[in-house]
């Protein structure tokens, strides 16, 4: 089997919801509705898009963090998706979808990989704005995980947070012993030293609860 991972830039309206955001959206498509995991600062305006789109009937929010069941499925409201070209070059869609920057990322996988490219190519020619972000040959399957692959198991973490978990590491936060303080990053980050904290707990905490099942198994 071999995947590849589409960016298709503006396609649908939660794609253009993230345009200028920090927002990323992953949906779960079920049919008759879909379940949405939305981080980033901009999650109100990303919900307003969703009322507007498809209706809400159950929303979990809390900061940079919401989850939404939605009133409908996205497909029957939108006409020209990417499930369409799929279905023609007998290719499978990996959920989730993922949004953000405006564009839609898809993981699809084929038998052949010429099904991927005759994909792609259909695609472009239809008018849309293509590019591969990566490919790779599926050469072996486990019981338990068949396509586990970073992309589906790192969390999202919002821009402050991965900006702050990144200075951390540069600077040797989780060296033994620690090379440098919250004080230190947060001014480096330009923030307060207990919002530089919290940024950091928030990102580790994502990170753990992705994880620990895959390294306590």
């Amino acid at each position: 089997m071999h995947e590849a991972t589409f960016r298709i830039e503006g396609d649908g309206a939660y794609a253009a919801a993230t345009a200028g955001t920090d927002a990323r959206v992953e949906l779960w498509c079920n049919d008759h509705c879909d379940l949405l995991h939305v981080t980033g600062s901009a999650s109100d305006e990303i919900l307003a898009h969703v009322r507007e789109e498809v209706g809400v009937q159950e929303r979990l929010q809390r900061p940079d963090e919401l989850v939404v069941i939605t009133g409908d499925c996205l497909q029957r409201h939108e006409g020209d998706l990417i499930e369409t070209y799929l279905a023609r070059h007998d290719c499978l869609l990996l959920p989730p979808l993922r949004y953000a920057r405006g564009a839609k990322s898809c993981r699809v996988l084929a038998l052949d990989p010429a099904n991927l490219t005759a994909c792609y190519r259909d695609l472009v020619t239809a008018g849309f704005s293509v590019s591969v972000e990566r490919t790779r040959e599926i050469e072996a399957v486990t019981h338990d995980a068949p396509l586990l692959t970073l992309d589906g198991i790192l969390p999202d973490l919002s821009t402050r947070q991965r900006e702050t978990l990144a200075i951390a590491h540069e600077f040797g936060y989780y060296e033994i012993p620690r090379e440098t303080t919250t004080a230190a990053i947060a001014s480096e980050v330009g923030v307060e030293r207990r919002t530089a904290e919290e940024h950091l707990r928030r990102a580790e905490n994502k990170l753990v609860a992705a994880m620990i099942e895959y390294v306590c198994a």
